[in-house]
Parts: C-alpha cells; sequence; structure tokens
C-alpha cells in the first residue's frame, strides 16, 4: 500500500471567441516533507469581462495563492493557512482597485473569481468565491461542491454578488470533503459549465482516462463548439493513491506540534546541531545552530514555554515565519527552507553575522550624513518590501535592524508585523512589552488607532534622527501621551540645536517623516529618501531656531555673562560711595 498521496492532473485554458484569456490557473505538486505537511493546491481563477485589468488580478490572485500557501507554517491547519493568504491577497486587489479607475467603478477593477482546491492527506480542502466551479466525480456521478456567487437580475442579465478584490473584506466559502481512491475533481470556469452536458464529461473523462490533458482540452474544444462566448479553463484532479492508515491525518499531528524543550549547546535537534544560545528573553529563545545536512549556520527561534497556552501569542510566532517566507527582498530576513519533517513548534531563519543598528550606532556616535543616507536607503528597501505586499512593519528600532559583515542591513524580528485582511496578531499592550519599542512607536498607536505605511514612515524617521542627533525628536514623551489633545502639545526639537554641521532642508525633511500627525507626514518612503539628499524648497526657507532652543545651556550661559559684564560696567560707572 502507497504510503504517500499520488494524484494525477491534467488541464487547459483557451481564450475561445474573445481577444485575450483573462483566465488563470495553475497546480503545485511539492515533495516531501511539504507534501505530506501542506498537500497539493490547485487554483484557477476567472476575471471579469468588464474590466482590463482583471486579467492582472486572476493571475496574481493564483500565483500568489500557490506561492504564497507554501509559505504559511507547517504547524497551521490548511483553513488557516489558505484563509490568511486569500485574505492578504484580496486586499492587495483591492488596494490597486482604489488606486486606479476601479475606485469609482468596481466592474472595471482588479477583480475576479477563484475556487482553489487543496489535498492534503485523505482530505480535500475547497475554498471558492464568485461564479467557477468546483466538481466531484465519483461512481459516474457528477456532483457540485460549490455555490454559484451570483444574482440574476432577469433571465439574461446577471452580477457577481462575491468575487477576491471586490471589497476590503473577504466573504469565501470553505467546506472540505473526504476523499477516496478514483475520485475525479473537476474545476471549470462558467464559459464551460454552462455550454457542455454533463454526460459529454462523463464520457469523455472514462475515455481519456489515461491522459487527463487530452481530457481537459477536449472538454474546452466542446464548449467552444457550443457557441460559448467566454474564456475557457478546465482542471481535472484524479487521486491514484492514498496515506497508509495510521499516517493518513498527519496534519492533525502537525497543528498539534508540541513545544520544544530549552536547548543546550552541541543538542541534535531535528536534524540540527544546536551550538549556543544567542538571546533569551521572556517571549522567545533564540539559538545560534548548523543544518546537519548542508553544513550551513541557521538562527533558531523557540517559543517560551510560559506562553504555550496563549493562543495570540502562538499565532503571533508562527506569523513570523510566513512573512519571512513572503517577502523577497536581500534586506530582509530569510526563512530558511525547511526539507525535514518538523517534530516541534519552531522557526528557522538565516543566520546574519553582523551586529544590530542599535550597537552601530553606538560603535558610531557621530556618523558623517552620507553615510546615515546610505543607512536610511537600505531600511526603506526593506520597508518597500513590506509596503509592496500590504504589511506593515510595525516594530522598526535599531535592535531589529542587522547589518552584516557586508554592511548590508536587513529588518528583522516581524513578531508585530500586520498584514493586511488578516486580524492584527499583536495588540499595542504587546508592542509596549517589548524593550526599546515605545521611543519608536509611532504616536496613533498609542490613541489606539490603526497603523499605516506612514507609521513605519515615523519610526524611520525617528531612527534617522537619532543616527544624526543621538537624540529623540520629541525626548521620551510620546509614549506618555495617550490622547490627540497631549500629543498636540508636544514640540519638535530641531535636529539643528545640537551642534551638529546638519543642513536646515534636512531638518525640515526629519520633521515631516516624525509628525505626530500621520496625515502631515510623508505618504511614501521615496519622497523622504529624496527629500534627505535634494533640498526642499519648503525647508530652505526655514529659520534657523534660536539658540534658546538650540542649546539652552549655551542660552544660559551666555545670558549669565552679558548680565555679569552689564553689572561690572555699572559698578565701574558708579562706585560705591564709603
Amino acid at each position: 500500500m502507497s504510503t504517500e498521496l499520488k494524484l494525477s492532473i491534467g488541464q487547459h485554458s483557451d481564450k475561445g471567441r474573445k481577444e485575450t484569456n483573462q483566465d488563470f490557473h495553475g497546480v503545485s505538486l511539492p515533495k516531501e516533507p511539504q507534501l505530506s505537511a501542506k498537500g497539493v493546491a490547485v487554483a484557477l481563477a476567472d476575471g471579469i469581462s468588464s474590466s482590463d485589468v482583471s486579467h492582472v488580478a486572476s493571475e496574481s490572485a493564483v500565483a500568489g495563492f500557490l506561492e504564497d500557501y507554501y509559505c504559511t507554517s507547517e504547524a497551521w491547519s490548511v483553513k488557516t493557512s489558505a484563509l490568511r493568504v486569500l485574505s492578504a491577497t484580496n486586499s492587495w486587489l483591492y488596494s490597486q482597485t482604489q488606486q486606479g479607475q476601479g475606485r469609482y467603478d468596481k466592474d472595471r477593477g482588479y477583480v475576479c473569481t477563484l475556487s482553489a482546491l487543496v489535498i492534503k492527506s485523505t482530505t480535500a480542502h475547497i475554498f471558492h468565491v464568485g461564479d467557477g466551479r468546483v466538481y466531484l466525480l465519483r461512481d459516474n456521478s457528477l456532483e457540485q461542491l460549490t455555490n454559484d456567487h451570483r444574482v440574476y437580475v432577469s433571465q439574461d442579465k446577471s452580477y457577481l454578488s462575491r468575487a477576491l478584490g471586490f471589497n476590503s473584506q473577504l466573504d469565501i466559502d470553505y467546506r472540505t470533503q473526504p476523499i477516496e481512491k478514483g475520485d475525479i475533481f473537476l474545476l471549470a470556469t462558467d464559459g464551460v459549465y454552462e455550454h457542455v452536458e454533463t454526460s459529454f464529461i462523463l464520457g469523455t473523462i472514462r475515455h481519456h482516462g489515461d491522459d487527463l490533458d487530452t481530457a481537459a482540452r477536449a472538454i474546452v474544444d466542446e464548449a467552444f463548439r457550443q457557441g460559448s462566448p467566454d474564456n475557457l479553463t478546465v482542471q481535472l484532479v484524479r487521486v491514484d493513491a492514498l496515506p497508509a492508515q495510521g499516517i493518513g491525518e498527519i496534519h492533525q499531528q502537525l497543528s498539534e506540534l508540541p513545544l520544544p524543550p530549552l536547548l543546550e549547546p552541541r543538542t541534535k535537534f531535528d536534524g540540527y546541531t544546536i551550538i549556543r544560545e544567542v538571546h533569551g528573553s521572556s517571549r522567545s529563545h533564540i539559538y545560534l545552530a548548523e543544518d546537519g545536512e548542508t553544513g550551513t549556520r541557521v538562527i533558531i527561534k523557540i517559543p517560551s514555554i510560559d506562553l504555550g497556552g496563549d493562543p495570540a501569542y502562538l499565532e503571533s510566532f508562527l506569523m513570523e515565519e510566513w512573512i519571512a517566507r513572503r517577502i523577497d527582498s536581500v534586506h530582509v530576513l530569510k526563512a530558511w527552507p525547511q526539507t525535514r519533517k518538523r517534530n516541534y513548534l519552531y522557526v528557522v531563519t538565516e543566520f546574519i553575522e553582523g551586529q544590530t543598528l542599535a550597537q552601530w550606532m553606538i560603535d558610531n556616535p557621530a556618523p558623517d550624513l552620507e553615510t546615515v543616507r546610505g543607512i536610511v536607503d537600505q531600511i526603506a528597501k526593506g520597508l518597500q518590501a513590506f509596503h509592496r505586499l500590504e504589511m506593515l512593519h510595525q516594530d522598526l528600532r535599531p535592535e531589529n535592524i542587522m547589518i552584516d559583515r557586508t554592511g548590508t542591513l536587513k529588518l528583522i524580528d516581524f513578531g508585530s508585523t500586520s498584514v493586511a485582511g488578516v486580524v492584527e496578531v499583536a495588540t499595542l499592550n504587546e508592542r509596549n512589552s517589548m524593550a526599546g519599542t515605545l521611543q519608536y512607536a509611532a504616536p496613533e498607536y498609542f490613541l489606539w488607532e490603526d497603523g499605516s505605511t506612514r507609521s513605519d514612515i515615523f519610526s524611520l524617521g525617528v531612527i534617522t534622527y537619532q543616527m544624526l542627533t543621538g537624540r529623540f525628536p520629541y525626548g521620551v514623551e510620546v509614549a506618555k501621551c495617550r490622547t490627540r489633545a497631549e500629543q498636540n502639545k508636544l514640540k519638535y526639537a530641531s535636529a539643528l540645536s545640537g551642534g551638529r554641521e546638519i543642513p536646515v532642508w534636512v531638518d525640515g525633511a526629519l520633521k515631516r517623516a516624525a509628525h505626530l500627525n500621520p496625515e502631515k507626514r510623508y505618504e511614501e518612503l521615496s519622497e523622504f529618501i529624496y527629500d534627505l539628499r535634494h533640498p526642499n524648497r519648503a525647508y530652505q526657507t526655514t529659520k534657523r531656531p534660536p539658540l534658546m532652543e538650540r542649546n539652552p545651556l549655551m542660552f544660559w550661559k551666555s545670558l549669565s555673562l552679558v548680565l555679569a559684564i552689564l553689572l561690572m560696567l555699572l559698578l565701574s560707572t558708579h562706585p560705591m560711595v564709603r
């Protein structure tokens, strides 16, 4: 008996009578250990004909799902993993729509239907939104497993009631289906199923059972012959073998992975050899280890045993790995590929040999302006990788930025990262409990308001200001202000007041980046980076702040000296009478 899931796949797509094909489809057939841990994923999307960009939406939806699903933690269930990925994709598509013509007319936005199938162990997981369909062929009978999200106004007129990218929040159908050997799943767009008889589908699959690609093509060709005016796509998935009894429900074991014990040097752990502990806290323990297969040094992060019973904490912990796998940037920490079965709950990432920006700032208390610009450029590129995927870092601080031996900066620690469309995994209290975070957190977080890309820009502005001055633009007062009125009383301390030779227009850029009101900050990171290198006329006319603001101690010393001189002059002019 087979101990591994085996499937046969057939698929075909054609533009039909339309000028372009707005359908998009794909399959991901991973090898072990991901085959057992995550299963096989199949996806089909159909763009709406009224939109010129819906083909981008359908391609992004399918490609994003097939890639990002396998970036999620093996400890998450199929449902949790897929819904997180689809919610994030929906938010990205919706944001693109809001930036284009679809903002005023959703029928012209980044909108598409999606039907996805994940077969893991002995269960099929079905995710569906729109009017594509998923069928199950068993015992020579074709059963529709999905409902059409379409509203009919009349016999000839209808519209989609649900789709990806249609609204900011995603409402998607989910169901599971126990599978048997010989089961065949059929995924089809409306251009096919509305024009092909069930008897033809059954006969074609029976006739071309050994070549499902040919079967899919024949069904598409039949829809075209029957006059379908739409794009045409069919996918066929046949179950050839199921895992042996006893390991068929591996996913249940993986979703309940035990917490690992505290690790000691030279300990053998899931194919890794522990070298030493790098950092330990009440929230996690981080170790330097060596991968037994490649000999490469990696970082292993295990959750706190004391917080093992806190679901929110564990969700946050697992989100870090998904985020690290999703982002492809030289300036963002990379997750280490999982090539072996995982027996415990932990995260493995690349090892960055170097130092934190916090340590670098201690070693370099007065860096020149150009060096600071270079550092800020790299941090911004890392943040832009987050923002492109509708994610916010939310805990940007010098301790969470590494500089490797080549001088490359990398953003680390994604425990507070917010993913659009996914319930926030870290509360403000959790962020506030982290040492060193308060001075860099955007003011809106202390008012219990949602963050935005401008919140990350605030943190970057504070870090830039600190590198140039050794101080914070508002001291440590921001974290103490829990109302807008209290925040409005705070005053920005000019970067020109510390005696450093800083151009006045650079100070203007810092003031705007670290403005207490998010609406008055830079909207894009690129604007801030540009203004750090190019004089902005709006800031060039700014008057140099008075000595009282720039250097209070020098002001009072100077005033005392002037008063002393005046007093001596008065005494010399009017000598005392004896």
